[in-house]
C-alpha cells in the first residue's frame, strides 16, 4: 500500500475535509473579499522574514558552532556566552530590548536621524529581523557545535595528514557532513522560527498574525480569522517540512 493511502492517513484527509466543508458552509466568511489585500500582504510578510532571517541566522550558527567546537578560548567563550544568553531568555524580551531600546535611541543622534538610513531605522521590521536572525542563530549555533564535533576526527586528521589546507578540509568535509547532520533538527527549528514570527505583531509589524487580529477587532469576527490563521501556519509548515526531507534525501549519506 502506498504511503498516501495508509489507513490513518486517510481517516484524517477524511477529518480535514469534514472540517474544510463544515467551515466553508457554516462559518462567515464574507469579510474576506475586503480584507484580501491585506491578507496577501501579511502571508509576504510572514514569508519573507521567515526566510531572511533562517538564512542569515544559519549563516551566523555556523561559525558560532564552529567557534564552540574547534575554536581557540577566546573564541569559543564569546559564541559559548552568546548562545547562552539567547537560550536563556524569552524571545519577546529580546524583541522588545531591540525595539523600544535600540530603537528609542536612535532619535537621540542627529547624525542618524540626518543620515540615509534612517528610513530603514525608524520603521519596526529591521528590529524584527535582527531579533529573530539573532534568536536562529543562538539555537542552531548550538546544533552546528554538536554537528561539528559528531563528524568522525579520522576523515580530518586523514586529510591534514595528506596535505589537505584547513579551509578546503571544512569545505569539502567537515562543513557538508556537519549539514548533513544538522538538517532533521534544522528543518524542526525553521518550524519553530515560523511560530515565533507572531511576536513581531508586538511592535506593529504587519504579519499574517496581525492581520488576524485586526479582522477579529474591526468586525468581531473571533473564529473564523483564527481558522484561517491555523490552516495558513499548517500549510507554510508541510511546506518546510516536506522541504528538509527532500533536501535530506538529496545530500549523500555519509558513512561514518
Amino acid at each position: 500500500m502506498t504511503g498516501w493511502l495508509q489507513p490513518h492517513r486517510v481517516v484524517m484527509m477524511a477529518l480535514a475535509l469534514v472540517l474544510v466543508l463544515w467551515s466553508a458552509l457554516s462559518l462567515r466568511w464574507d469579510w474576506l473579499p475586503q480584507y484580501a489585500p491585506l491578507l496577501v500582504e501579511g502571508l509576504w510578510n510572514t514569508v519573507w522574514i521567515l526566510v531572511v532571517t533562517s538564512v542569515l541566522g544559519m549563516v551566523l550558527a555556523i561559525p558560532l558552532g564552529l567557534a564552540q567546537a574547534a575554536g581557540p578560548w577566546y573564541l569559543a567563550a564569546p559564541a559559548r556566552a552568546f548562545c547562552t544568553v539567547i537560550r536563556g531568555t524569552p524571545l519577546l524580551l529580546q524583541l522588545w530590548l531591540l525595539y523600544y531600546g535600540l530603537g528609542s535611541l536612535f532619535p537621540q543622534f542627529p547624525w542618524i536621524r540626518q543620515s540615509d538610513l534612517w528610513p530603514i531605522l525608524r520603521q519596526a521590521w529591521p528590529y524584527a529581523v535582527l531579533a529573530l536572525t539573532l534568536s536562529f542563530a543562538g539555537y542552531e549555533g548550538e546544533v552546528m557545535r554538536g554537528a561539528f564535533k559528531g563528524v568522525p576526527r579520522g576523515q580530518l586528521e586523514a586529510a591534514k595528514a595528506m596535505g589537505m589546507p584547513r579551509l578546503t578540509i571544512l569545505r569539502r568535509i567537515w562543513l557538508p557532513q556537519a549539514v548533513q547532520r544538522a538538517l532533521p533538527t534544522l528543518g524542526g527549528e525553521t518550524v519553530l522560527q515560523l511560530k515565533a514570527t507572531p511576536l513581531v505583531a508586538t511592535i506593529t509589524v504587519m504579519d499574517i498574525y496581525a492581520v488576524s487580529s485586526r479582522v477579529r477587532q474591526d468586525t468581531f469576527i473571533v473564529y473564523e480569522p483564527l481558522l484561517l490563521l491555523a490552516l495558513v501556519y499548517m500549510c507554510i509548515t508541510g511546506l518546510i517540512v516536506l522541504g528538509f526531507r527532500w533536501l535530506e534525501r538529496r545530500v549523500p549519506q555519509r558513512i561514518a
